[in-house]
């Protein structure tokens, strides 16, 4: 079996969608067996990955699977002495100059003194746990592990919102030069990234109640500490994430009235500049009828006319400076 020690500088996350770790005096080392008190982390699994899992470990094959599908719920549950945890984790998306922020499920499977954490992509709160100081004192438990996993989530949940609100500055200062569709729609893909974690904050808030009432897992005193600061920066992100989403709906409220009133301008002078060119307009085509008109036979009628026409033109571009329509 070969084994290697896991460093701050020196974090596996290679071709293998496979990794074996166990604690160490020193920290954490990969290994390549299923061995007693290891964590087996499965990043976008192969099924060849899942059977060995399943089949070595004899893991329920739902529970592998569950954590694989992007609209799994946060949720507790246990069956033939195994337990599944799932939570939600940010997603951070990229597409041309857009960015967006889902979040999809991370599950945690409890069986023995064994850890599987299952994803689709590569977490950050995982990646910490491992660049963490001391992670030996991490692993020294299932239960101690578990509950660092989820101060991880919510760290991860709060460095996010962080991000999120210096999106929302620079899309504003793009909108303050430009109001434009784009801008309005990058500002749309935010809001709906805050929706997301609301829910999925709210959510793992209740997966971390259920657990802290001591009916899925024995919590000793060290441990509780560890949930309750989870619990602590769970709840900062949900009010974070509530304040950004408040800030960013009056923003866009603020925006479509602007919008709005600059529409109103435009119209309001396209109309009157319709109104000052359709008086000559008509003097034209009254004088374009084949009946008597005044000034007809004068030498100086169309002086005469055209006169009358801007003179009454610029009456009511006068009136209409007047009461500051343009």
């Amino acid at each position: 079996m070969t084994e290697s020690p896991v460093k701050n500088s020196d974090i596996f996350w290679g071709a293998s969608l496979l990794s074996i770790f166990r604690p160490y005096i020193n920290g954490v080392e990969l290994c390549t067996e299923f061995n007693q008190g290891i964590w087996i982390n499965l990043v976008n699994p192969t099924p060849e990955e899942l059977d060995r899992v399943e089949k070595e470990l004899k893991i329920l094959p739902e529970f592998l699977r569950y954590p694989l599908d992007e609209e799994e719920t946060s949720r507790v549950e246990r069956d033939e002495g195994q337990m599944l945890i799932v939570i939600k984790v940010p997603d951070m998306r990229r597409e041309n100059d857009m960015t967006t922020y889902e979040t999809i499920p991370l599950g945690i499977i409890v069986k023995g003194d064994t850890v599987i954490t299952v994803c689709l992509k590569e977490t950050f709160a995982i990646q910490g746990l491992l660049e963490g100081r001391r992670p030996e004192r991490i692993f020294q438990t299932n239960v101690r592990f578990i509950f660092h996993l989820f101060l991880r989530v919510a760290n991860d949940y709060l460095r996010t919102l962080r991000l999120m609100d210096r999106l929302i500055q620079e899309y504003e200062e793009e909108l303050h030069k430009s109001v434009r569709n784009r801008e309005l729609i990058k500002l749309l893909n935010i809001e709906k990234s805050l929706v997301y974690f609301n829910t999925s904050l709210k959510a793992n808030d209740l997966v971390m109640a259920r657990l802290q009432s001591g009916r899925y897992l024995p919590i000793e005193e060290d441990d509780e500490d560890v949930l309750e600061d989870a619990q602590i920066e769970n709840q900062q992100a949900i009010e974070m994430a509530k304040i950004f989403s408040d800030i960013l709906s009056g923003l866009m409220d603020a925006y479509a009235s602007v919008i709005s009133n600059n529409l109103n301008i435009i119209m309001k002078f396209l109309t009157s500049v319709t109104i000052v060119l359709m008086l000559p307009n008509l003097v034209a085509s009254i004088y374009g009828m084949n009946i008597e008109l005044p000034f007809q036979n004068s030498p100086h009628a169309f002086a005469i006319t055209m006169g009358m026409t801007f003179l009454l033109s610029g009456t009511v571009v006068y009136i209409f400076f007047k009461k500051k329509i343009f």
